[in-house]
């Protein structure tokens, strides 16, 4: 038995395939530096969209060992994070964790909140963070692929998840 509840998570108007997918400039950033990035001048192939809490957070960090251990980041693929977290904190994690993936820092949500996955913390007040999501977006920023939680906590069938995503 969890020694948490599991949650519902209301509906969302999240971003679905064929859709447009939002263009934004975050801070992208590495274990060693990040920069001012558009998705739209990172996007140069298929590219999957990473939506994780907080970068500290028990969700954040299963989701990219679990990622690692699968090698999705010597996939054809590009495999981009976005998190409610500062740059700082996105790098240290990457760096204590030897992680090499690139992680978005959006510390206000608003990234979450354009593709519709944005999570109201229970209890706080104007804060969020992005439910898990799984976003696959095309060269033109087309939605290919969409994987949304639905409860809190929840993680995907990631054998499913790559299926659905053509990465089997």
């Amino acid at each position: 038995m969890p020694e948490f509840d599991v949650v519902e998570l209301e509906p969302t108007d999240h971003v679905e395939s064929g859709e447009e997918a939002p263009d934004f400039t975050r801070p992208l950033v590495t274990d060693e530096f990040w920069e001012d990035r558009t998705l739209a001048d990172l996007v140069d192939g298929r590219t999957i969209l990473v939506f994780t809490p907080m970068i500290g957070s028990f969700v954040g960090k299963y989701v990219w060992d679990e990622l690692a251990e699968r090698g999705w980041d010597d996939r054809e693929e590009r495999v981009v994070g976005v998190t409610a977290s500062t740059p700082y904190a996105v790098s240290t994690f990457l760096d204590d964790n030897d992680l090499p993936f690139e992680i978005f820092a959006d510390p206000a949500n608003d990234v979450a909140e354009s593709y519709g996955l944005a999570h109201d913390l229970d209890g706080m007040a104007g804060i969020s963070e992005p439910r898990p999501a799984f976003v696959a977006v095309d060269a033109d920023l087309t939605v290919d692929a969409v994987w949304v939680a639905s409860e809190w906590p929840d993680f995907p069938d990631y054998d499913a998840l790559e299926e659905q995503f053509g990465l089997a």
